[in-house]
């Protein structure tokens, strides 16, 4: 079955009992149970639900995983996959990263017990190095948020496998349909389903998909313990917005690529970050190990002051947090996502208060060019 194909028709179809094409909205708690431990494979909706069920089902046959697990937010998602370590292990983080992923790792987990170091993922050798006898995972974006930094998916899976730490990997910009981090080697992958693939700005929810099944388990055991669980309206609605998962990455990458080629040209723009220009330097790694380039941009417009002006002038592009919609979304990382790492920090990685940071819509992409030359003028 071709992508295309498996996003309409992959996981559980419909309702055998009714012959309802779509997957129903179990709006219920509980289940009844012919006697005690005897029930129809559901006793409690924290545990198990049939819509979420279906869900997770999806995400994972999509991601080409064992097992697939849907949270209330991608945050829940990630702050579950952290639940799997113990006081006193280590992680290694990319430094590159979503601020609520910073934030989560370096001001919650560290008071529980957990050390981190964030580390240029690009740099193989400093991931080596990072490398403690107490590590035991290693989490990465590809590309990264909001510097789009391309790492060797392989490479660092090697590196984990020769040390005996997990993979996981954050493949929110990419999505299934471009990248699949499993094929890759990662054992973990997880996605902010919020954005791309729901696609609509009209759900929060995170997925979280394991290459085996062990894992799975573990997993399951914090979902349920935790309780950070995705409704069955929220899952409905991620069922509905992923089967046209495919026609709208096609369109947002179509677009990305004609608005990064006209932000290259200009003058005024000190830089413009998109795997899909040939200058980005992980392009080539980027066709390796994915079948697309995504729809995220940032670029560099000199000064904090014009950051904002550019910010206010804008129509189609809507200033707010997020992205992955059917619109166009605009934000400035230093002030908004990004706004929990220290000033310090971001001036080292070189988040600077001049960094726009797009997500590019499926509008006719001669209006949004128009729109940013109108908003830079």
């Amino acid at each position: 079955m071709r992508l295309k194909t498996r996003l309409i028709h992959g996981g559980i179809e419909g309702d055998p009992l009714t012959g309802a094409v779509s997957v129903p909205i179990y709006q219920v708690s509980t289940y009844k149970q012919e006697a005690i431990g005897k029930h129809k494979g559901y006793e409690y909706s924290r545990t198990g639900n049939p819509t979420r069920h279906a869900l997770e089902t999806y995400i994972a046959e999509l991601e080409g995983g064992a097992r697939g697990f849907a949270f209330a937010s991608g945050m829940a998602a990630l702050s579950s996959v952290l639940s799997l370590f113990n006081k006193g292990d280590h992680i290694i983080v990319g430094d590159d990263v979503y601020g609520g992923t910073y934030r989560v790792v370096a001001r919650v987990f560290t008071r529980l017990g957990l050390e981190a170091d964030f580390v240029d993922t690009g740099d193989l050798a400093a991931v080596e190095r990072a490398i403690r006898p107490n590590t035991k995972a290693i989490i990465i974006e590809s590309p990264t948020n909001p510097l789009l930094k391309v790492t060797d998916i392989a490479a660092i899976a090697q590196i984990a496998r020769n040390k005996g730490v997990l993979l996981a990997v954050d493949n929110t910009f990419m999505t299934p349909y471009w990248q699949n981090p499993l094929d890759l080697g990662a054992d973990i992958v997880y996605h902010s389903a919020t954005k791309y693939l729901g696609g609509h700005s009209d759900v929060v929810a995170g997925l979280v998909v394991t290459k085996m099944n062990e894992l799975g388990d573990e997993l399951h055991f914090v979902q349920n313990a935790v309780g950070g669980i995705l409704g069955p309206q929220d899952s409905w609605l991620l069922l509905r917005g992923m089967k046209t998962l495919g026609v709208r990455m096609e369109e947002h990458e179509a677009n990305a690529r004609a608005i990064a080629d006209w932000l290259a040209e200009r003058s005024d723009i000190s830089r413009v970050l998109y795997p899909g220009l040939k200058s980005h330097p992980g392009h080539e790694l980027n066709k390796k190990q994915a079948r697309g380039f995504g729809a995220m941009i940032s670029f560099d417009v000199g000064s904090a002051s014009r950051a904002e002006e550019v910010l206010t002038k804008v129509k189609y592009f809507t200033l707010a947090e997020s992205l992955g919609a059917v619109e166009s979304l605009i934000g400035l990382p230093a002030r908004m996502t990004h706004a929990s790492i220290p000033p310090e920090r971001r001036a080292e990685l070189g988040i600077t208060d001049g960094l726009i940071r797009i997500s590019v819509g499926i509008e006719d992409v001669e209006d949004l060019i128009e729109d940013l030359a109108q908003a830079l003028k």
